[in-house]
């Protein structure tokens, strides 16, 4: 098994510049989730890995095989890639079984009945499926008809499998229980992911390392961990996890204006004394308290929500909202709501 690489690739869909030198890579064993907002490129990038659009710059390659390579004119058909891969809409024949369904790309392929069989009794062997070999489509849940495209993707034991938004026809509650159970398949089969999905928990959760596009271009590029930690842009820091937004203006290295309050954080960037700045924190870092204190400003419970395992507080300032959690409700009226210095991080922005 070798590694997937992609580098400084370029792909037009018209006169629109779809993806502009764009690099990343698959390494041998781990899953590569690619996160962004709808129009990122995303979706673009996976197709151009399978081989369903034609880049006009860089190069894809498994190892020393090359895929795409514009300086050569390499350009493999998809069919001869060797790529799994699972479509969001699963796309089974709804007139074969589900034995048949796994079975037929083999059967394309001049594999014998003999090997087939092994072959698919193995993959849903995989999957917890053996048991409905006989049945059809229409007789399956949609986790199940998930789990069926998948062992299709396997069967051919490919290098790689690109997944394409794969548990986003699931409702919520079968979504948690399947990203666990997918993330659990793939490391234990030790295969090479990538992964495209607009879900920042579900990317998480299943991957190893994140590449989040933004506008065609990675904006960042890391574990789920440094993503959600350790954000370079505003672009990141709100994109992954729930937010809230405080603009105001720099007053200083690590310190934001906000009306006639200021409050300390972490800078993130050159910010000007003056100048347009923003601050993020995460709903978590939020505390609340009765007493004044070190960043913390004194704002109104406009409302709070009983969520199970815990509430959440939205307050007033000026004509935005402050959100935070907290494990019990509160006594209407003001509250000291405290931004953590670590949590707190300021970014220079626009007006």
């Amino acid at each position: 098994m070798a590694d997937l690489t992609v580098k400084n690739l370029g792909l037009r869909l018209g006169d629109n510049e779809i993806l502009r030198d764009v690099s990343m890579s698959v390494p041998r064993g781990k899953v590569v989730a690619l996160l962004g907002p709808s129009g990122s490129g995303k979706t673009t990038l996976l197709r151009a890995v399978a081989g369903l659009e034609t880049p006009h710059a860089g190069s894809i390659k498994i190892g020393e095989r090359a895929l795409y390579d514009a300086a050569s004119g390499a350009n493999l058909p998809a069919e001869k890639r060797g790529l799994g891969l699972v479509f969001q809409s699963y796309a089974l024949w709804p007139h074969r079984s589900v034995f048949d369904n796994v079975a037929y790309g083999l059967k394309l392929r001049g594999i014998s009945s003999d090997e087939r069989k092994r072959r698919v009794e193995a993959a849903l062997s995989q999957i917890g499926l053996s048991h409905l070999a006989a049945r059809y489509p229409h007789q399956l849940s949609g986790g199940q008809q998930q789990r069926v495209a998948l062992a299709r993707a396997l069967v051919y034991e490919p290098p790689v499998i690109l997944l394409d938004e794969p548990l986003s026809n699931l409702d919520a509650k079968l979504r948690e229980e399947a990203r666990a159970w997918l993330r659990q398949l793939i490391v234990s089969l030790d295969l090479s992911a990538l992964c495209v999905t607009h879900d920042q928990v579900e990317a998480m959760a299943i991957a190893d390392r994140i590449v989040l596009l933004n506008g065609g271009e990675i904006e960042q590029e890391g574990t789920p961990a440094e993503l959600y930690e350790k954000p370079r842009t505003l672009f990141a820091a709100e994109f992954m996890g729930s937010n809230n937004r405080l603009a105001g203006e720099s007053a200083g290295a690590g310190k934001l204006k906000i009306g006639d309050q200021i409050i300390e954080g972490a800078a993130r960037g050159e910010i000007a004394p003056g100048a347009p700045a923003v601050g993020v924190i995460r709903l978590e870092r939020v505390r609340v308290s009765d007493t004044p204190g070190p960043n913390r400003m004194k704002l109104e419970l406009k409302t709070q929500m009983y969520l199970g395992e815990r509430y959440e507080l939205v307050f007033a300032l000026g004509k935005s909202l402050v959100r935070a959690y907290a494990e019990r409700g509160l006594a209407e009226g003001a509250h000291y709501v405290e931004f953590p210095r670590d949590a707190f991080w300021i970014f220079p922005s626009k007006r």
